[in-house]
C-alpha cells in the first residue's frame, strides 16, 4: 500500500508541476495577447487621428481652392502691346536692290570676260582657217 501511496503522490506532484507550468505558460500567453491588444488599440487610435487630419486637410484645401477660383474669376487682365514696330521697308528694299545689283555686275563682268575669251579663240581659229584656205587655194 505504501507503494501505491508513493505512486499516487508522485503522480500528484507531476500533475501539480504540469499545472504550474501551464499556469506560467498561460500568464506568458496572456501577457503577449495583452501587448498585441494594446498595440491594436494604439494603432486604431493613430488611424483615427490620421483620418481626422486627412479630412481636415481636404476641407482646408477645398476652401483654399474655392477662394483662389473666386480671386481668379474676379481678376481682370489688361494687356498692352507696343505696336510701334517701325518697318523700314524702303531701307530693306534698297539693301536687297544693292545686293542684286552687285550680283548682276559680277555676272556681267564674268560674262564679258568669257565672251572676250571666246571671241579671241574664234578670231584665232578664223585666222587659222583663213590661212588654211589660202594655202589650199594656192595648192590648187
Amino acid at each position: 500500500m505504501q507503494g501505491l501511496v508513493e505512486d499516487l503522490k508522485n503522480k500528484y506532484e507531476d500533475e501539480i508541476n504540469k499545472c504550474t507550468e501551464m499556469e506560467d505558460e498561460f500568464v506568458l500567453i496572456k501577457k503577449d495577447v495583452d501587448e498585441v491588444y494594446m498595440d491594436k488599440v494604439e494603432l486604431e487610435s493613430r488611424l483615427e487621428g490620421l483620418t481626422d487630419e486627412i479630412n481636415f486637410c481636404k476641407q482646408l484645401y477645398e476652401e483654399e481652392i474655392h477662394e483662389l477660383q473666386a480671386q481668379i474669376s474676379n481678376t481682370s487682365v489688361v494687356l498692352s502691346m507696343d505696336n510701334n514696330c517701325s518697318l523700314d521697308l524702303d531701307g530693306g528694299i534698297a539693301k536687297v536692290k544693292a545686293q542684286y545689283e552687285e550680283i548682276v555686275n559680277c555676272s556681267r563682268a564674268e560674262a564679258e570676260t568669257m565672251y572676250q575669251i571666246k571671241y579671241e579663240e574664234l578670231q584665232t581659229l578664223a585666222g587659222k582657217h583663213g590661212d588654211d584656205l589660202c594655202r589650199m587655194k594656192t595648192d590648187f
